[in-house]
């Protein structure tokens, strides 16, 4: 009964912090999902023009956010030593607060620094990409509409990282509940936007498919002006919110890419992953590969609770370390798994008992030309039901080992886990075991349980080391 009690005191903890950020990573998935449907509205060779512009884009974007996620953990680590100086006995302890708040100036400061430097990168990169784009196999009038929204994405970049870098700080005070308002509105201003731009409406100029750039653009540049003005007017953030990046220290900002590349390489190793079976899957056909990308999306949905969950126990563990409480540090691991383990139970559940509603949004099940991506697509839900909950726990793992600091061994792992578990299985079972699309998802299914198993056994290592060299371990409970 008191585990259960304890379990339930430290879940409605973690879901303090989990539930905005996840509700927040499905409202930027409902922006992405906003400029799709705007490009099938300008017909088939825009779709294909701007789904590759956002390819790109996204998977700069995704690097660049890893660059600077470890700024949370750090500001986190920081605000809890600045409380625990605020409690600690004899009083007089105005000094170290004020050293701490000074700590979290400079890395909001190194933050923004990094964040500025990467977009810049990013967009020069993202622009440079463009105009290679036939050179890769591409076809030509495809390859040029995509370079003309790449254009338009690229100065979106630098402000979209000012966003991020604010919201690590924000999500590291524990005080992230206008993210979420904050996204939710961009939803609806960047559909508005994306219509005015593409069809020239309310006096602004008409530029069809380069429209969604523009929008998407300005729209993170307002979200990261709306989340700044909301740091603003919070008394406990406003004193920390240092945005002179030019002042930045540089060691401060070594520390934060030393953190965040292995970081990066992760998300960009994770995403390369997962586009290679894409291109596997489509070996075996247009239908094949419908129910392949049917499928994903659903786990990309899904995936992001895991992402809430994964960096609200990162955050969680990064203060309970910095408080010497490393017995809390080690229910953050069974908490954050059995409540990712609930909701991929709810969502399985759903998959097996109504596989036609869940893939209604993809299949049309009356028409004869989707019957055969549909029964694909059904029988993949079954894998899908299983492989979650090691998806979950692998983000997880990877949110659990960035509380630690440890952001090289998530790196190191994933690589082995993706590339040379994974990857290798789903070939085999395509291929010669003869399996085809399911063939590829139980690979995929054997390369994530790995990296979940590696990552997770990594992080009750390290923590248990990290007491036993602590020297307030016995009393911390360790």
């Amino acid at each position: 009964m008191q585990q259960l009690t304890t379990l339930a005191r430290d879940s409605r903890a973690l879901a303090a912090l989990a539930v905005p950020l996840a509700l927040t990573q499905l409202a930027q998935v409902a922006l992405t999902t906003t400029d799709t449907i705007m490009m099938g509205v300008l017909g088939t060779e825009a779709l294909a023009a701007g789904g590759l512009a956002l390819v790109i884009f996204n998977q700069l974007r995704t690097m660049g956010v890893g660059l600077v996620t470890s700024v949370g953990n750090q500001v986190a680590a920081a605000a809890a030593r600045a409380e625990r100086a605020g409690t600690a006995e004899p009083t007089g302890t105005d000094a170290d607060t004020d050293t701490a708040d000074q700590e979290v100036r400079g890395l909001v400061r190194a933050a923004m620094a990094v964040a500025t430097l990467a977009g810049l990168a990013g967009a020069v990169l993202m622009v440079l990409i463009g105009q290679a784009a036939t050179w890769l196999g591409q076809d030509a009038e495809v390859a040029h509409r995509a370079q003309g929204m790449l254009a338009a994405l690229a100065p979106g970049l630098v402000p979209c990282l000012w966003f991020q870098a604010i919201r690590q700080f924000t999500v590291g005070m524990r005080r992230p509940q206008a993210l979420l308002r904050i996204t939710l509105a961009s939803v609806a201003v960047n559909a508005a936007l994306n219509w005015a731009f593409i069809h020239g409406t309310w006096g602004l100029p008409r530029l069809g498919l380069t429209g969604i750039g523009v929008a998407t653009s300005s729209v993170y540049l307002l979200s990261f002006l709306a989340l700044y003005a909301s740091a603003r007017r919070d008394d406990r953030l406003a004193p920390l919110l240092s945005l002179d990046f030019w002042r930045a220290d540089a060691a401060t900002v070594r520390r934060l890419l030393g953190l965040g590349t292995p970081i990066a390489a992760t998300y960009g190793s994770e995403a390369g992953f997962f586009s290679v079976t894409a291109l596997l899957a489509g070996s075996f056909g247009p239908a094949a590969l419908a129910a392949h990308t049917a499928v994903n999306q659903l786990i990309y949905i899904v995936f992001q609770v895991a992402v809430g969950l994964s960096h609200a126990a990162s955050i969680n563990v990064s203060r309970e370390l910095a408080l010497g409480e490393y017995a809390a540090a080690r229910r953050i691991k069974n908490t954050a798994l059995a409540c990712g383990a609930v909701v991929m139970t709810v969502v399985g559940t759903l998959y097996l008992a109504l596989p036609d509603l869940v893939l209604r949004p993809y299949f049309d099940p009356n028409a004869p030309t989707d019957q055969q991506g549909l029964e694909i697509a059904t029988g993949l839900l079954v894998v899908v039901a299983v492989l979650q909950f090691f998806d979950c726990a692998q983000n997880i793992g990877v949110g659990l080992l960035r509380g630690l600091d440890d952001t090289r061994s998530g790196f190191r792992i994933t690589l082995v886990g993706y590339w040379a578990v994974g990857l290798p299985a789903s070939w085999l079972l395509a291929y010669p075991l003869g399996g085809e699309t399911r063939g590829l998802w139980f690979g995929l299914l054997i390369g994530l349980a790995t990296t979940a198993v590696l990552l997770l056994r990594r992080y009750g290592r390290a923590l248990t080391a990290r007491a036993a060299a602590a020297p307030d371990a016995v009393a911390a409970g360790a």
